[in-house]
């Protein structure tokens, strides 16, 4: 893997999750994959994030934005991330703390 700025947040947010308790995987992208599809799917406790990783100053290509719009629109998260923090964060405010390290359990 290249030490882009992109995959070092890929690598912090695998990280985090694996220290966390989430099963998770890697999406590739290649020749018939769903235009715009997240970088990782994360399943904890029956809820499932789908992750967007961005470097600093990133930001969603069209065809991201409508998969994030069609993951939303049928009752599914969707995650953009510049690290562990986005996260965490995006499991607090969707009333999701249960699923954080014991030690921050909202």
């Amino acid at each position: 893997m290249k030490h882009t700025p992109e995959n070092l947040v890929k690598k912090e947010i695998k990280d985090y999750l694996d220290t966390t308790g989430w099963f998770h995987f890697p999406i590739t992208q290649g020749l018939g994959s769903y235009k715009g599809i997240c970088d990782r799917i994360a399943i904890k406790q029956g809820v499932v994030l789908f992750i967007e990783c961005k470097a600093p100053g990133g930001y969603l290509t069209k065809h991201q934005k409508e998969f994030r719009a069609r993951i939303i629109e049928n009752g599914g998260y969707y995650v953009l991330a510049w690290g562990y923090e986005d996260i965490e964060e995006y499991l607090k405010c969707h009333h999701l703390g249960h699923l954080l390290p014991t030690s921050q359990n909202i």
